[in-house]
């Protein structure tokens, strides 16, 4: 009972940044984890960051220093800041919300990420 609405996605050069948003709408509870997976023909769906409705973070270890996510628990929202891009993001990105304890997993369509070298 919950849909998850990506944007943001695009092309860009190597080097360059890109800002993808997810907005939330539904039957959503207050404690939540929200994040952003990414896949691709070649790999399975992986964390890219995630960050839980109380304010902590994870992060994949190829993403520390050059991602940053953030959330606005009011407007049920959450962005990811990506900077430095590499070719090897280019992924299919999707919005996560997982609710601990309530067997609740949900999942936006995706928004492609395309990074030219």
């Amino acid at each position: 009972q919950v849909q998850l609405v990506e944007s943001g996605g695009g092309l860009v050069q190597a080097g360059g940044s890109l800002r993808l948003s997810c907005a939330a709408s539904g039957s959503i509870f207050s404690a939540n984890t929200m994040g952003w997976y990414r896949q691709t023909p070649q790999n399975e769906r992986e964390l890219v960051a995630s960050m839980t409705s109380a304010g902590s973070t994870n992060y994949a270890n190829s993403v520390k220093g050059r991602f940053t996510i953030s959330r606005d628990n009011a407007k049920n929202t959450v962005t990811l800041q990506m900077n430095s891009l590499k070719p090897e993001d280019t992924a299919i990105y999707y919005c996560n919300m997982n609710v601990p304890g309530f067997l609740m997993n949900y999942w936006g369509k995706g928004t492609l990420v395309t990074v030219s070298s």
